[in-house]
């Protein structure tokens, strides 16, 4: 079955299959969240994105298989509800931004800022500081090369449409849409593939004709 992104709470993860990295979306909890289980096929050793809800489902997604880090987008509740029961069953260390680390449930194991590593296995995902949506939000790159392309975990800073909600405050919108034109659009294809924290997914290619759009109306 070819990959669409359109998951619904209650319902089957979909399921990528890279050369070298698998990503399992599924969607959770009563904010239809978007978690996203990322394994390497080196090492089989798995990492989660955003422990949002439904611990039973997301521990049945990893079916007994390592998983050795959960990293938190940003700290708002709905993204973080079975982190700390994901995390007592698997043992795996929490990473999140300094500025939204302290609002977690748990105890954070290691901070991240903009342009540090986070590794699954064997593969590199790249940290992305888009602030304004919180002071912490983060999103992690996966550039696959060749034909594996770019692959874009962008939480709640980026979804069809424009970028997160900044609750009309002017400035924050300013600063949410500068990161993003500046640390997303401005450096990579089109062909990027975004997965968000709620919602369907979409490419840098389908959004990118709205920039102008989203910065006139400031949302």
């Amino acid at each position: 079955m070819t990959y669409t992104g359109d998951v619904q709470v209650g319902g089957p993860a979909d399921v990528r299959e890279l050369p070298a990295l698998t990503i399992c979306k599924l969607a959770v909890g009563p904010y239809d969240n978007n978690a996203y289980l990322l394994r390497c096929t080196e090492t089989g050793e798995g990492l989660l994105i955003d422990a949002a809800a439904d611990s039973d489902r997301l521990l049945a997604l990893m079916a007994d298989q390592p998983v050795r880090t959960i990293v938190t987008t940003h700290q708002h509740g709905d993204h973080w509800q079975a982190l700390e029961q994901v995390t007592k069953v698997t043992g795996a260390q929490v990473i999140a931004h300094p500025l939204d680390a302290p609002a977690l449930p748990v105890p954070v194991d290691r901070t991240v800022e903009h342009g540090d590593t986070v590794m699954v296995g064997a593969i590199p995902l790249e940290v992305i500081h888009l602030r304004g949506h919180t002071p912490g939000s983060i999103a992690l790159l996966y550039d696959g090369g060749g034909e594996a392309g770019h692959h874009l975990f962008t939480g709640d800073s980026l979804f069809p449409g424009g970028v997160g909600n900044t609750w009309d405050d002017a400035e924050r919108f300013t600063q949410l849409y500068t990161d993003v034109v500046e640390r997303i659009f401005d450096r990579l294809p089109d062909e990027t593939w975004v997965y968000p924290g709620h919602g369907k997914d979409t490419t840098l290619g389908v959004e990118r004709p709205a920039l102008p759009e989203w910065k006139a109306r400031g949302w």
